[in-house]
């Protein structure tokens, strides 16, 4: 479509990156929104039109918007502050909250933004019971269902992208991503760092857990397909089958031909721990090596239902076996491991 141009925030991170690429791969228009600094941007696919600027700075998106006359405009607004650490920071709901406010804003003050697809996150989807699959919610998020900043932050986003479709008219639909892995993760996130500690040798614990992991590639193409067919004020899923830590290294053990972690602490062990050195985290100033943010991720009910992405958006998975041998393919191209 060449009178339609892609405006994707976000576009030097592991998800942005992959959906720039795959929109041009079928021929699109892209414009990639990156932040003034951002040492990533080189990540970007040449052939994509970068703006620098601030989501918090709402006069730096008006150039990224701006487009010729006769042009339409659909904005995936992937770009999010991420962390692991569960505790209050005013940045977190400046980045999270208020840079997505202002892109709800630019996407209604410009006639010919015909929708917007924001990234949330599972995270703001309250937790179920285990045993109960977890689905998209139709009501508001209620920010005392949620663990942690991180989450509560993409919920009130969620919340206002909703509120903005029901009393604004703004067309958007949202998809809620689980967990994030593959290759060409360049910012070496947590979960591709946990892999190469693992594949040398340098873990000699996990924690007795399950992750939700998708690859990059195929949340790429979930957001895509949102934004060809979404319904408007709808949400997705965008997950996958659960798999237990122990189950994730006796994989990559397999496909990296290195030992897998023999021992795994049980999460109340690990809570334990992860509380101590949060105290001491606290008293020196640095990060602590595991929160209790993170082991809840492992401890919670990870069973997502993305049946409603499958049936609506055409969203598949690959098995985690193909994106592990593909993720450590990358890593050895790139004399990581």
């Amino acid at each position: 479509m060449k009178n339609v141009v892609y405006l994707v925030t976000g576009a030097a991170g592991f998800m942005g990156s992959n959906v720039c690429a795959q929109l041009l791969e079928r021929g699109d228009r892209v414009r990639a929104f990156v932040l003034e600094g951002d040492k990533a941007a080189r990540y970007i696919p040449k052939d994509v039109e970068i703006f620098y600027g601030d989501l918090c700075r709402k006069a730096s998106l008006e150039p990224f918007f701006a487009v010729e006359e006769g042009v339409e405009t659909i904005c995936i607004h992937v770009a999010s502050m991420v962390t692991v650490n569960p505790y209050y920071r005013k940045l977190l709901l400046d980045v999270n909250v208020g840079g997505t406010a202002n892109i709800i804003d630019m996407c209604l003050e410009h006639r010919e933004c015909r929708k917007l697809v924001y990234v949330s996150s599972t995270g703001a989807i309250p937790e179920r019971p285990h045993g109960e699959k977890i689905r998209e919610i139709e009501e508001y998020v209620n920010l005392d269902e949620v663990v942690g900043w991180y989450s509560k932050s993409k919920a009130m986003a969620t919340n206002n992208v909703f509120t903005a479709v029901r009393e604004r008219g703004l067309r958007a639909t949202v998809v809620y991503p689980t967990g994030i892995m593959g290759p060409n993760d360049h910012s070496l996130s947590e979960t591709t760092s946990t892999i190469i500690k693992i594949i040398k040798g340098q873990m000699p614990a996990g924690i007795d857990g399950s992750f939700n992991m998708v690859d990059v590639r195929d949340l790429a193409a979930g957001c895509i397909a949102a934004a060809d067919r979404g319904r408007i004020g709808e949400g997705y899923i965008l997950g996958n089958e659960v798999i237990r830590f122990r189950e994730m290294s006796r994989i990559i053990s397999q496909e990296a031909e290195c030992k897998p972690v023999k021992f795994f602490l049980p999460i109340f062990i690990a809570e334990m721990i992860a509380r101590s050195m949060e105290r001491r985290a606290a008293k020196t100033g640095k990060m602590p090596l595991m929160t209790t943010f993170s082991i809840y991720n492992l401890k919670r009910n990870n069973e997502f239902d993305y049946s409603k992405a499958a049936r609506e958006l055409g969203y598949t998975t690959r098995p985690l076996d193909v994106t592990l041998r593909d993720q450590i393919k990358w890593l050895k191209e790139n004399n990581l491991i």
